[in-house]
């Protein structure tokens, strides 16, 4: 197989790149009053403006190629199709399955999943209805209040960030409470905010083993006790997802009450699966299932759209543009809007676990590319006055992804005008910059002169030049969100095609985790220890002396 360097479209863009030092995108939208038109993209009511980048019609296609021979349009249909295509762990990759909504038949190992699928959004809408009509009650037959989910990782970032996004379409009667940290101020934190009488604790873990999230759900467990007299009242205040009926049952939970995971869905895929319940009641099941629909209708876009005019594959190969060939080792998401406030925290476990890998497909170290490029942002206009400085006048390159809607959720005075126009004005200066001739006009008008204005001339002169992509639309409701969360994941998954990687293993995660019990173990008694490191003994031991 030609390694990714060696092929005639990559080494073509290689060449390209140099004629690039000398164009600004000032320059670009000079030239051509029509760019913005020709850079974007319509689909649904979200406007992608992709014409504040550094690309021209040439550049764009040469990225498209690079796209179909890499093999992007075969390993999406091997995705939805249901193919092995997680090599690493021999599984299929069927998230888009859980919001399958057209119903198509998906066979995996000679069985067709949806009727599965179908069956376990049938049985999270009865139970979340049965919770948010007050059907299903308490130990005392009170009404649930307070919702807790309990998890980690995809199990807590997915329904944390979209019961964030989506407050304005929450139960005004429930209250939510994401715990995921095993610092043990996390859970406490909840549990002094809720009564026992009126909580569910809603348990997220596919093995039922992962530590973090067990450690947790087993304080809870022993708070709620402390509160009532029969152990059978866990059965109506704990409720699992996961796929290990007997470590359920054995914590108390009726198997009844176990909503069901597939091994072909990763975690930071999952917010589609049962893992999103918690979203389910407090939002409802018919919003849920619009959020399904938003997700579903960009998966349909991304199978069946050609390259050209495919959001997240437009996306995707910009982002490499810049990671590969202009060396940016970061990139920056900026939802203007507050409801998105989670919203770049759940893309860098979308984006950083999936790609942040070494190894090719076929078991080969990478050392002639860079992948996986670090994830970062804020929600503007707060990102404005903590780190844009650094996006306008610093030495790197970082691109940024700018998401706002067109109509707020809250609409109050100008509060919104005055959000989309930093919006809108932060991705005009970062594309145009201010010339050194513009800076010392404007000096000048401001009464400087001679030794004063040159010294601080330099200071005033921006760059420009730094692209951005701006995500417009209509209003942040369940169906959009869907859609730009699946919009993400696919743009993961063809850079994932791009870099011959496999998108949807997490090995890094495990050997931490591994480390992590055998120190725990190390941390009881009182003898010092010899056994690690010096580093980490040094580190053991400073607990132990302080602890004793």
């Amino acid at each position: 197989m030609q390694s990714l360097t060696q092929k005639p479209t990559w080494q073509d863009l290689l060449r390209l790149r140099p004629t690039f030092d000398d164009i600004h995108m000032r320059d670009l939208f000079a030239a051509d009053d029509s760019r913005a038109q020709k850079f974007s993209l319509q689909w649904d009511d979200i406007l992608l403006d992709y014409s504040k980048n550094l690309i021209t019609e040439e550049s764009l296609k040469l990225l498209m190629q690079l796209a179909r021979d890499c093999g992007v349009e075969q390993q999406r249909d091997s995705m939805f199709a249901g193919d092995a295509i997680n090599l690493t762990e021999q599984r299929s990759v069927l998230h888009t399955a859980l919001r399958n909504r057209s119903n198509k038949e998906i066979i995996v190992e000679g069985v067709d999943v949806m009727p599965a699928v179908n069956a376990e959004l049938d049985k999270i809408r009865l139970f979340s209805d049965s919770v948010r009509n007050g059907e299903f009650t308490g130990y005392s037959n009170k009404r649930l209040t307070d919702i807790v989910n309990i998890g980690i990782g995809g199990s807590d970032l997915g329904p944390l960030m979209v019961c964030e996004a989506l407050k304005p379409y929450q139960s005004d009667d429930l209250n939510m409470h994401f715990v995921s940290n095993v610092d043990g101020t996390h859970i406490n934190q909840v549990l002094t905010q809720i009564n026992p009488e009126t909580t569910l604790f809603i348990i997220v873990s596919k093995t039922f083993t992962t530590q973090e999230t067990l450690t947790n759900a087993h304080t809870a467990r022993d708070w709620f006790m402390q509160h009532v007299e029969e152990k059978s009242a866990i059965a109506n205040h704990f409720v699992a997802v996961s796929t290990n009926a007997e470590k359920v049952l054995d914590f108390g939970i009726d198997t009844n009450n176990m909503f069901r995971l597939w091994d072909w869905v990763g975690g930071r895929y999952s917010l589609c699966s049962a893992v999103g319940l918690s979203i389910s009641i407090a939002i409802g099941m018919e919003n849920f299932e619009a959020l399904l629909d938003g997700a579903h209708a960009m998966d349909q876009h991304f199978l069946d759209s050609p390259l050209e005019q495919n959001m997240p594959v437009l996306l995707a190969m910009i982002g490499i543009w810049y990671h590969n060939f202009f060396d940016a080792d970061s990139y920056a998401v900026e939802p203007y809007d507050q409801y998105l406030h989670r919203f770049p925290a759940f893309l860098q476990q979308l984006d950083m676990e999936s790609n942040g890998k070494s190894v090719t497909l076929d078991s080969q170290t990478i050392t002639d590319y860079s992948t996986g490029p670090v994830l970062w942002g804020e929600p503007g206009t707060n990102g404005q006055h903590a780190f844009f400085q650094l996006l306008h006048q610093g030495t790197r390159m970082v691109p940024a992804d700018f998401l706002a809607p067109i109509h707020s959720q809250n609409p109050l005075g100008d509060h919104h005008q005055l959000l989309l126009a930093n919006c809108f004005a932060q991705t005009e200066a970062l594309m145009r910059g201010k010339t050194e001739a513009e800076a010392r006009a404007e000096l000048t008008s401001e009464g400087l002169s001679g030794s004063a204005l040159e010294q601080l001339l330099p200071h005033k002169i921006f760059p420009g030049n730094r692209p951005t992509n701006t995500l417009l639309f209509n209003k942040l409701d369940p169906y959009t969100l869907g859609a730009i969360i699946a919009l993400y994941e696919h743009k993961v998954f063809v850079q994932g095609v791009i870099w011959n990687i496999n998108s949807f293993d997490q090995w890094g995660v495990e050997l931490g985790k591994q480390l992590a019990k055998t120190i725990s173990a190390a941390l009881n008694g009182n003898e010092e220890v010899s056994s690690f490191d010096s580093s980490t003994c040094q580190l053991i031991n400073t607990v132990k002396r302080n602890t004793e």
